[in-house]
C-alpha cells in the first residue's frame, strides 16, 4: 500500500484554473434546490423575489442564509428593512415563482396569492410549504451578491407535505409517494 504524501491545499489551489462562467453555471444547473419566495416589508417598502440560494447555517440559534444580487431592483428595499420571510414553495406553485422571478410589478406579484403580515410585518405566504420569519443579523459581500445571515424568529410548516425544486433549469414537483401515482 502506497503512502504518498497528500499535497498541501495551497499547492492544489495554485495548480487549478477557475472554471469558465458558462461551465460553472451549467454544473450548478445540476445542483437541485428548493424554490423560495423571499419577502420583506418595512421602512424601505414591500418587495419579494424568487430564490433558490437559501440554506440552513445552524439550528442554535436557528439561522438561514439567503443570497441576494446587489444589482437586483429589490436590493435597496431588503437592505433598508432588515427583516424577511423565506416562503418555501410547494408543488404546483411554479406560476407564483415565475411572477416573483421576473419583472412583474410588486403589486401584481403580491396580488397573485394570499398573504398575511407576521409580527414583524413581513408578508407570509398562506399556502407555503413552510415559512421562516427572520431578522438579518449579518451580511457579507461575495462577488455580485450579498450573503444575508438571517436569524429565524418564527417558523410555520404547511399542511401538505410537498415541495418544489429547480433542477436542470426546470421546475420539478416533489410529492409524497402516495400522491405521485
Amino acid at each position: 500500500m502506497s503512502t504518498a504524501p497528500i499535497p498541501a491545499p495551497t499547492a492544489l489551489l495554485a495548480a487549478t484554473v477557475p472554471p469558465e462562467r458558462a461551465d460553472y453555471r451549467n454544473a450548478m444547473a445540476r445542483l437541485g434546490a428548493a424554490v423560495n419566495i423571499i419577502t420583506t416589508d418595512g421602512p424601505g417598502g414591500r418587495a419579494g423575489f424568487t430564490a433558490s440560494a437559501v440554506c440552513s447555517v445552524t439550528d442554535d440559534p436557528p439561522t438561514l442564509l439567503v443570497c441576494l444580487n446587489r444589482s437586483a431592483s429589490v436590493y435597496p428595499v431588503f437592505q433598508a428593512n432588515g427583516v424577511l420571510c423565506v416562503n418555501v414553495l410547494g408543488a404546483g406553485q411554479q406560476p407564483l415563482s415565475n411572477l416573483f422571478g421576473g419583472k412583474t410589478p410588486m403589486d401584481e406579484r403580491f396580488a397573485a396569492a394570499q398573504w398575511h403580515a407576521s409580527a414583524s410585518g413581513v408578508p407570509v405566504l398562506a399556502e407555503a410549504a413552510a415559512t421562516f420569519e427572520c431578522r438579518v443579523v449579518n451580511r457579507t459581500a461575495v462577488g455580485t451578491h450579498d450573503v444575508l445571515f438571517c436569524e429565524v424568529d418564527a417558523v410555520r410548516v404547511g399542511d401538505a407535505a410537498h415541495g418544489l425544486v429547480y433542477f436542470d433549469r426546470r421546475y420539478h414537483d416533489l410529492l409524497p409517494p402516495s400522491a405521485a401515482h
